[in-house]
């Protein structure tokens, strides 16, 4: 899914930016607005999420949330 369309929906991925190396989402999680949004933010400014499918993080693996 777009990153710009995460928000609500739960995280099928962990994601961990380095730096600092601490998961932002966990699969099972319901990502809040500010989470893909300092993801995105952060990789574009050189940040790394290397267990992302998406290491561009221009997606995300998300489950269906209704």
């Amino acid at each position: 899914m777009p990153v710009d369309k995460a928000a609500g929906r739960i995280a099928a991925e962990m994601l961990t930016p380095c730096p600092p190396g601490v998961p932002a989402a966990l699969p099972g999680e319901r990502l809040t607005e500010d989470v893909p949004a300092y993801l995105h933010s952060g990789v574009a400014a050189g940040m790394v999420v290397p267990d992302a499918m998406d290491a561009s993080l221009r997606s995300m693996r998300v489950v269906r949330a209704d």
